[in-house]
């Protein structure tokens, strides 16, 4: 038996298989073919960290929802920045709830589906409260007493209509740079 002419013979049968057999310092081996080597590749998507104003506003929705991007201004005492609330609608963290009917008819905003996905609640009742976050040792106690933590809710406010069909995804937001060609 010529142990040549069976290995070029197993390479011939293999070739064409996903799998090679080749010659690698003076020993043989099966190694994967290099047209695969795209599928054994890591792929990991870095986790991208949001900016505190992110979080903060990702916060006062969880908390205030629904709410609308003034009151989230008002709560916070600082102007929000334009990417703030862009970067969770495109995480999909937040949605757009329905609109106050006030004045200009403002969108109000919520947690998704997603938020709680993300977090590991099971509902909106799952965030941690007042006694909560003091046991953490993230409220000092001598300020809790003058802290209210809401309790947020998935029901329509008294003063909020659902949004429409086609009055969704936030108008707002338009990716101008998606559609070049």
């Amino acid at each position: 038996m010529d142990v040549a002419a069976v290995l070029m013979k197993l390479k011939a049968d293999y070739a064409e298989r996903g799998v090679q057999l080749v010659e690698a310092g003076g020993a043989w081996r099966f190694q994967s073919a290099p047209d695969l080597s795209s599928l054994f590749a890591e792929t990991r998507e870095a986790p991208r960290k949001l900016p505190k104003a992110a979080m903060e506003t990702l916060a006062v929705i969880a908390y205030h929802q629904p709410v609308t991007r003034a009151e989230i201004e008002d709560i916070r005492g600082v102007s929000l920045s334009r990417g703030s609330m862009e970067l969770l609608l495109e995480i999909g963290w937040i949605r757009p709830r329905g609109r106050r009917r006030t004045p200009g008819r403002p969108l109000t905003f919520g947690t998704s589906d997603a938020f709680l996905s993300q977090f590991g609640l099971a509902s909106l009742d799952a965030l941690p409260g007042k006694d909560d976050l003091k046991a953490l040792g993230l409220l000092d106690p001598r300020a809790a007493q003058a802290i209210d933590v809401p309790r947020p809710s998935e029901d329509m406010a008294s003063d909020e209509e659902p949004l429409s069909p086609g009055d969704d995804a936030a108008s707002f937001f338009v990716d101008h740079l998606e559609d070049e060609s």
